[in-house]
């Protein structure tokens, strides 16, 4: 059954989704994926917005949790911390993303899915 959806349209898709978090980190970016969730009857498609929605959440959850954790010690340090704190998370939500971006490209047909986050969706 899956063999009947345009894997072009499905790769697109699937990569604007986890790719939409590099627009940036805002609220807006989040668009994306709610979008092509609604317009999309493709199973794997939706699969992918919906992970790609959660990693935008956990992203956001993680930068708060964070920013709370290491503003005295970056007060302190005079941001030495928080900047290297924040650069290994920044290099983390990168990298997570670059991945399941080679992953749609590699893989159409299977849904991504980020390890260690919290799925609300």
């Amino acid at each position: 059954m899956q063999g009947t959806y345009d894997s072009d349209k499905r790769k697109l898709l699937s990569c604007l989704s986890h790719g939409a978090i590099f627009f940036s980190t805002t609220i807006l970016s989040v668009g994306v994926p709610i979008t092509i969730t609604l317009i999309s009857d493709d199973p794997v498609v939706k699969a992918n917005a919906k992970e790609s929605i959660n990693f935008h959440f956990n992203v956001w959850f993680w930068a708060v949790v964070l920013g709370v954790i290491v503003f005295l010690p970056s007060l302190i340090t005079f941001g030495l911390f928080g900047t290297i704190v924040f650069g290994i998370g920044f290099a983390l939500h990168w990298g997570l993303t670059a991945w399941a971006l080679l992953h749609c490209f590699g893989k159409p047909d299977e849904p991504f899915r980020y390890p260690f986050i919290f799925r609300l969706i």
